[in-house]
């Protein structure tokens, strides 16, 4: 597992090579079928670059070398600097989710039950589009799959058998 500096030093390096190819995100996604925020973490050493995607990668930013390509096909180290939420825009983003956040979450409860919207089976977009004012205008799109909590039954517990769970009671 990578520790902190090394991903810094490697996420420094992937945003040199995005740098000199000239191309965005956005250009990126489209030439790798990612979205663009998906692009965006894997050259920040957020996500997981899986065997099937690299070539794709590759052909985007063909100044990739061979040596960061196999380190970001490694698991990451997710994490972040906690000083990120003094950043404005991580701030207001942070801001906008407490704000609409319990609304949001009855909307889930009473649309789906009772539940959360998973981060890991996720997707996630950051679109320009132009308001009816003729402003531009950001769209974030959170796309997670419903995740339901379970009952957590006796027979919902199949690996553990009773001895099992008499000895856990104990510790």
């Amino acid at each position: 597992m990578e520790d902190g500096q090394s991903k810094h030093t490697i996420s420094s390096r992937l945003q040199a090579v995005k740098q000199k190819s000239g191309k965005s995100y956005n250009q990126i996604a489209e030439e790798t079928g990612l979205t663009n925020v998906y692009v965006a973490q894997l050259l920040k050493r957020q996500a997981q670059l899986k065997p099937e995607t690299a070539p794709k990668l590759r052909a985007a930013l063909p100044e990739l070398p061979e040596e960061l390509l196999h380190e970001m096909m490694k698991p990451p180290l997710r994490s972040y600097d906690p000083n990120l939420i003094q950043e404005p825009t991580v701030y207001r983003l942070n801001e906008a989710v407490m704000h609409f956040g319990e609304s949001i979450k009855e909307i889930i409860n009473e649309e789906f039950g009772d539940g959360i919207m998973s981060a890991i089976d996720f997707y996630c977009s950051v679109d320009k589009v132009k308001g009816v004012d003729g402003k531009d205008r950001v769209v974030v799109t959170l796309d997670g799959k419903y995740l339901p909590y379970s009952e957590q039954g006796l027979k919902t517990t199949t690996h553990v058998d009773r001895r099992s769970r008499i000895l856990l009671q104990f510790l």
